[in-house]
């Protein structure tokens, strides 16, 4: 099975974090961040300090690369607003990793 052209059974932590670092180096770099390390502990609101519109457009950024089988915007609405704030790479990268698995599983 694949998902744009990338085989979802073959998704592991690694492949996701570098896709996840790829869309947040794109919204970075309109800020004229080009040289942040993006890792498993990096949060978006300390460390990217990105506001509610980059994770908008993060979450364009997200169904572009994996459809509807990762819904962003659900995933955020599941946590409290402390969640939020303390989100962290990593914690996405968990998500999207189990959300294609699960699609995969179907």
């Amino acid at each position: 099975m694949s998902l744009n052209g990338q085989k979802i059974g073959t998704v592991d932590e690694e492949a996701v974090l570098a896709d996840i670092a790829g869309m947040l180096a794109t919204l970075l770099d309109e800020y004229g961040l080009d040289d942040v390390e993006i890792r498993m502990d990096t949060t978006f609101n300390r460390d990217l300090e990105l506001e509610s519109i980059d994770l908008v457009t993060l979450a364009g950024l997200l169904e572009e690369k994996y459809g509807n089988q990762v819904n962003f915007a659900e995933f955020l609405a599941g946590m409290e607003f402390d969640e939020i704030i303390e989100l962290t790479v990593g914690r996405l990268v968990e998500h999207v990793v189990a959300s294609l698995k699960a699609a995969e599983a179907g």
